[in-house]
């Protein structure tokens, strides 16, 4: 049996991470691993009542992700956004996806987590966007073999796109699958920050970078934490 590394990085999670902790069903085929970065709420105690795995870094959600990675026993990864609720058998999923070799990482198909028609339109065109470009999105719940990640070198230790920029490495190297039922998104950054300015930002951005190859430092001023 593929063993399974659920890897999650988190700040200041705590009012929804123990939603997304409790929907996962950690068996002895999988394992979790929280990795912190530095929350100034009760993100990680919350966490620990889930695994004895909780673990604080630097702050970074591609540098987290990496530190949770060395850390990892399993033969698989599986990158979690702490706001993502796993599809149901999401654990078999990835398995049987990650048997084909010719399979360097996969990602599940996109729904957000709110009822109006609105999010229904905004998913179409994500996912319509990643089964085009084959490259998935963070919070589609990226998985791939370890040693798949180990040889691409992990993610890179930028501020942002860091999703991005590992699936555009490993897109080159085999097949990117996305698999179904969807993984579930909260809504808050949309609920937040609104929902036409919010999906133009996010497109504006990822192609900025992945198109026009500019530098993310230079786009983080474009794109701020919601909590």
């Amino acid at each position: 049996m593929m063993k399974i590394s659920v890897i999650v990085p988190t700040l200041n999670e705590e009012k929804i991470i123990n939603k997304t902790l409790s929907s996962l069903l950690i068996t002895s085929d999988e394992e979790l691993i929280v990795v912190d970065g530095g929350s100034a709420d009760r993100t990680t105690s919350i966490a620990r009542e889930f695994t004895d795995k909780v673990f604080t870094a630097g702050k970074g959600r591609g540098h987290q992700m990496n530190y949770g990675a060395k850390r990892a026993g399993g033969d698989a990864l599986l990158f979690l956004h702490a706001d993502c609720i796993m599809p149901e058998n999401g654990f078999g999923i990835i398995r049987d996806s990650l048997r084909d070799v010719r399979v360097s990482a996969g990602a599940f198909a996109l729904k957000i987590d709110h009822p109006s028609p609105a999010f229904r339109i905004i998913e179409f065109g994500a996912n319509m966007r990643s089964r085009a470009t084959a490259i998935p999105y963070g919070d589609q719940g990226i998985f791939l073999r370890k040693d798949v990640f180990e040889k691409a070198g992990g993610f890179a230790d930028i501020p942002l796109m860091e999703d991005i920029e590992l699936s555009i490495r490993l897109k080159k190297t085999g097949k990117i699958i996305f698999a179904k039922p969807a993984i579930k998104a909260s809504p808050r950054r949309w609920l937040n920050e609104g929902l036409v300015y919010t999906t133009l930002r996010d497109w504006t951005l990822a192609l900025s970078f992945s198109i026009l190859r500019i530098f993310p430092h230079r786009l983080l001023k474009h794109y701020k934490d919601v909590r």
